[in-house]
């Protein structure tokens, strides 16, 4: 459960970062999540979720199940949609997917866009890395990306992009031993899929 507690602390640093690069001085509209992970016993599935509108992908269909096994060198590794965090404040709606292995989540892929926010990936970027003091740049990854741990015990591959000139920012969490050289190519697919 603390990959899920992780999306959920991330679309709220999100929500909050996002309302002060956008001048937006209030912090306690935090994003709330107004669904839940699935709990351990729900049957995960990796086939992919249906596509949303407006040319927003569902986070499940941008990254296959068995591209986060490759990468953590597990079989059997599942996907199931996640919690969805909407912000009214600064236009944030995320939608994310939980990966599981043998009963356990195993890392989480979360989309957060930005209808209506003009906010520039490089400005979404810049949040990250002031909110997160050992941020690492990572190149090659959307329009700019940061590697990080937290005090949670998970490490953390965010990058920013403009699709359809949306600003969107996608995240992929997973436990602390993942390195930033088995996250990128995992976030890449999904940034070059969305």
């Amino acid at each position: 459960m603390r990959i899920s507690r992780a999306i959920i602390l991330f679309a709220a640093v999100i929500a909050t970062l996002s309302a002060c690069s956008s001048g937006d001085e209030k912090t306690d509209n935090a994003a709330k999540p107004s669904s839940q992970a699935p709990s351990p016993s729900a049957a995960p599935s990796s086939s992919p979720a249906p596509t949303g509108g407006a040319g927003a992908k569902e986070p499940c269909a941008l990254l296959p199940a068995e591209a986060v096994g490759k990468a953590v060198s597990l079989q059997g590794v599942t996907s199931a949609p996640g919690p969805v965090q909407d912000n009214a404040a600064n236009g944030g709606k995320a939608k994310s997917c939980v990966y599981s292995a043998a009963g356990k989540q195993i890392g989480a892929l979360a989309v957060t866009r930005f209808e209506g926010n003009k906010i520039k990936p490089a400005e979404m970027v810049a949040a990250l890395k002031k909110a997160k003091q050992n941020a690492k740049d990572v190149a090659g990854v959307g329009d700019g990306a940061i590697y990080y741990t937290d005090e949670n015990k998970t490490a953390t591959l965010a990058a920013a992009e403009l699709v359809g000139n949306v600003p969107v920012l996608v995240n992929y969490t997973g436990p602390a031993k993942m390195t930033q050289d088995m996250m990128v190519p995992l976030v890449k697919t999904a940034v070059d899929a969305n």
